[in-house]
């Protein structure tokens, strides 16, 4: 018995699977429809891919690529397991040089690169924020070409061309903070794919598009607390949180203070301020 949920959809997609089968259960033979990498975050399962067996654990990474058969049993333990996958687009597929050689229907073994970064695309998954979510996804793929042997890619040294248009995709970003934007949306504005929008953002301001996005959000949220007496919770929104408990984390680790511990700093100060000029008068 699997069940599949999408987390995000789109040149991108991230899905969480779990799976309850156990030693009873006969083998389930599926056919991979798009490049993929997932990752296993709980359990154990056995997997068959041409001629190759292998065994895949907590960290452990499933490789797909479309058209290739593959067997999952479950003869080890009861339980079933939880991963997650990542699957790409075929222009992402190409613009990753995945297919030549790295990218090959079968397992890797746990490996240090894609266990630390496959534990933040599940503390991704955890929560709500299917552009942070994207993002890592598509890092994670990256991870795993460099990992099972690929080139890594080139440091990006940006034209001109290419910094005006980082810099056009960050106001962008600015302007549309408060809305439900993505990666791919992001990607769309600069007419670039997202994998070579996120890499040349990176490389032009310094901070992935997805950081960007956080950023501008904080410092909305920020003058909107210092200015505006509304709740914390309409705060979060209109800044562009989707999820008032991912803001208060947010903002906690950004500011060193909950969101209503900073609007009566902030507004202590004010008064201060106003209390200094009115002498000053």
């Amino acid at each position: 018995m699997i069940t599949r949920t999408t987390l995000v959809e789109g040149p991108v997609t991230v899905a969480a699977y779990r799976c309850r089968s156990g030693p009873d259960e006969g083998p389930q033979t599926e056919l991979h429809r798009r490049w993929s990498v997932s990752i296993v975050r709980r359990g154990s399962f056995g997997c068959l891919c041409g001629d190759r067996r292998h065994e895949l654990v907590p960290g452990s990474v499933l490789v797909g690529r479309p058209g290739d058969e593959f067997t999952c049993t479950h003869e080890h333990r009861a339980g079933g397991d939880d991963c997650l996958a990542v699957y790409l687009d075929e222009a992402l597929a190409d613009e990753l040089h995945g297919r030549r050689g790295v990218w090959r229907s079968g397992a890797l073994p746990p490996m240090a690169p894609l266990v630390v970064l496959g534990e933040v695309l599940g503390r991704a998954a955890d929560g709500d924020d299917a552009c942070g979510l994207a993002e890592i996804g598509l890092a994670f793929a990256s991870r795993f070409v460099e990992a099972a042997g690929g080139e890594p890619h080139a440091v990006l040294k940006p034209a001109a061309p290419d910094r005006r248009r980082a810099v056009h995709g960050a106001l962008w970003i600015e302007a549309h903070a408060g809305e439900p934007i993505d990666l791919a949306a992001m990607a769309r504005e600069a007419g670039l794919s997202p994998f070579h929008f996120l890499r040349l953002f990176s490389a032009v301001l310094g901070v992935t598009p997805h950081q960007y996005l956080l950023r501008c959000r904080l410092r909305r949220a920020a003058g909107l607390l210092a200015d505006d007496g509304r709740p914390v919770t309409e705060v979060a929104y209109e800044a562009g949180f989707a999820d008032l408990s991912n803001f208060v984390r947010s903002f906690r680790r950004a500011a060193g203070v909950s969101p209503r511990t900073f609007r009566k700093a902030a507004r202590g100060e004010r008064k201060i301020l106003q209390e200094r000029l009115r002498r000053a008068a």
